[in-house]
């Protein structure tokens, strides 16, 4: 019975851990580029947007369709830095737990 007793203390800390964990993501933020460096995305470890920077020299009609694919290639490559940064935070929190994947803790 103790034992279970631990596992829940152990649970309840690994709960409290996971919230602060998910309320520092949205301070982690992470920026993403494409076409080498003219077009950038910045976003947090929770995926949210928080700006978009166009190198002038994009902003012609003409050239729209090359800037939609930059901004959707910065976009995609800022996600993948995000979550890069969340992965390395719940492995900081996990601390080696070996939680199988998909447990949903994020």
């Amino acid at each position: 019975m103790a034992d279970f007793l631990g596992m829940m203390k152990q649970a309840a800390q690994l709960q409290s851990k996971m919230q602060a964990m998910q309320e520092e993501l949205g301070n982690v933020e992470v920026e993403g580029f494409s076409g080498g460096g003219l077009v950038a995305v910045r976003m947090t470890a929770k995926m949210e947007v928080k700006g978009v920077r166009i190198d002038p020299s994009l902003i012609k009609a003409e050239e729209r369709e090359v800037l939609e694919d930059l901004l959707v290639t910065a976009h995609n490559d800022a996600r993948r830095k995000a979550e890069l940064a969340m992965q390395e935070k719940m492995q900081a929190l996990t601390g080696g737990l070996g939680l199988p994947p998909g447990l949903g803790l994020t």
